[in-house]
């Protein structure tokens, strides 16, 4: 047998769609081992660590699937979907003791059975081996991949509340190594692994800790900024960072910046969701998910970030909606709200046009919350005293406010006393949406959210004001 494959990886796709040339599996979101079964069981991860001795309970591979080499994805399922947190303490905290988490090995592809190398055969052809070569047990079970319906598998995967869905040709070899076109992810939410090459220091309530993570992909062999995450984080898991990052400090900047940072060994990695990719490269309203333990630097290219190939929007015939190119954003109502030398809100600066949500949970005199929706160019906002519903049928108010600039969709803070808006601002929710309908009197969308999932309408309620809407969830 081989004595080592690096797994084979897919490319990021800009939306599900429907093909019979394609298969479409389940993205499961836990930690991609290499199985090697030959007398003996080996489990390789991405970065190259041996993670057999940490999961006892797959040895019953030696039974199940005997004189095979196999790629899949170690997941911990608790009520039903992967647990990702629970499965890296297991990792990180060297927890053996599969009764109080066990995990599930689940197989989607076989690259070789006695010795005989399968990688170069049709994906088909593949899967009639693995079929044949691997039987279920209790901690081992196969992938089921459909065929040609990809829309409705990736529907059906997010309203589960699962990541996503991969997408496969059926005649694609295995490549390993290789971030190819003929596989393809296609997620609920972009996200991408980088670097973590240093951070800013934090300021008021993070001051013991850190403001942003500097972040950097691989380009030619080489480290490339690729912008700065500052949301994600809950308290714990600063200090937990702040922990990592005391004996990675170096004085040596990995590239030039403007600020003061504290520069970290690029040795470690996290995974980073974001909006889209700007014009000169940057991850745009990114937010912090996790660190990536079982990850290499050497993954973190800046080709993640690329969509080469295929195109399966397009190849889908999605329709897309279009706008004028000359809408500019017009923030003078903001600006003349805030003094932007005393409060930290951002002023805003143009930026590429997108579909991206957010909902803010803002502690002002009194608690409410700002739904905002990106549209030419800005952050259109309704203030949401009660928040956004998530019962079909439910009503509630929400108040038309000035636009915001695309910045705030990541702005966490607090806006100083004496400030338009003073009090704490905190991220409740944020992804993507569709647009239905949007006119004057009437928007309907779908949102894709970390919360809320689900078509929404806002309609304006004429007999109060002209400001005043109503927000509803109705059946999908």
């Amino acid at each position: 047998m081989v004595s080592r494959y690096l797994p084979m990886l897919a490319r990021p796709a800009s939306a599900p769609f429907d093909s019979d040339d394609w298969l479409f599996e389940i993205k499961w979101d836990g930690v991609r081992a290499i199985a090697t079964v030959d007398g003996k069981l080996s489990l390789r991860s991405r970065n190259d660590t041996e993670l057999a001795g940490q999961f006892p309970e797959l040895t019953e591979l030696l039974s199940l699937a005997p004189g095979t080499v196999l790629d899949g994805e170690i997941v911990v399922i608790t009520g039903g979907k992967p647990d990702i947190q629970t499965l890296l303490h297991r990792l990180q905290a060297g927890l053996p003791d599969a009764r109080t988490t066990p995990v599930t090995y689940i197989v989607f592809d076989i690259l070789e059975r006695y010795g005989k190398p399968l990688t170069g055969l049709p994906l088909y052809e593949r899967r009639k081996q693995l079929e044949a070569a691997v039987h279920e047990g209790p901690h081992v079970v196969l992938s089921e991949p459909v065929v040609g319906r990809g829309r409705d598998y990736y529907q059906a995967a997010v309203s589960q509340g699962l990541e996503g869905v991969m997408a496969k040709r059926k005649d694609s070899p295995y490549e390993p190594g290789i971030r190819s076109n003929m596989w393809l992810k296609i997620k609920m939410q972009k996200s991408c692994d980088c670097v973590i090459a240093g951070y800013t220091p934090g300021q008021g309530e993070r001051s013991p800790a850190f403001g942003a993570l500097l972040l950097g992909l691989y380009e030619n062999e080489q480290l490339v900024p690729v912008g700065k995450v500052g949301t994600g984080f809950s308290v714990r898991l600063l200090g937990e960072l702040m922990g990592y990052f005391t004996p990675l400090v170096t004085v040596l900047p990995l590239w030039s910046v403007h600020e003061k940072v504290v520069w970290l060994k690029p040795v470690l990695v996290c995974e980073v969701a974001y909006q889209e990719v700007t014009r000169d490269r940057k991850l745009r309203i990114p937010r912090f998910l996790r660190l990536r333990t079982d990850k290499p630097v050497a993954a973190c290219t800046i080709d993640q970030l690329t969509d080469k190939g295929l195109r399966p929007a397009e190849h889908a015939g999605a329709a897309i909606e279009t706008r004028p190119d000359d809408a500019q954003p017009d923030l003078r109502k903001y600006h003349e709200k805030r003094n932007f030398s005393v409060t930290k809100e951002p002023e805003g600066s143009p930026d590429m046009r997108g579909n991206s949500f957010v909902i803010q949970e803002h502690h002002a005199h009194k608690l409410h919350y700002d739904l905002r929706l990106e549209r030419d160019g800005v952050l259109k906002s309704w203030a949401v005293p009660k928040g956004v519903p998530e019962t079909v049928g439910e009503k509630h108010l929400a108040v038309a406010v000035e636009d915001h600039p695309l910045e705030y969709g990541t702005f966490e803070g607090e806006i100083p006393k004496g400030e338009y808006g003073a009090g704490t601002v905190t991220i409740w929710d944020s992804g993507t949406y569709e647009t239905k309908h949007w006119d004057a009197e009437k928007i309907e969308i779908a949102l894709h959210g970390q919360r809320l999932n689900g078509t929404y309408v806002l309609v304006k309620f004429k007999r109060v004001g002209k400001n005043e809407w109503l927000v509803f969830r109705v059946e999908e």
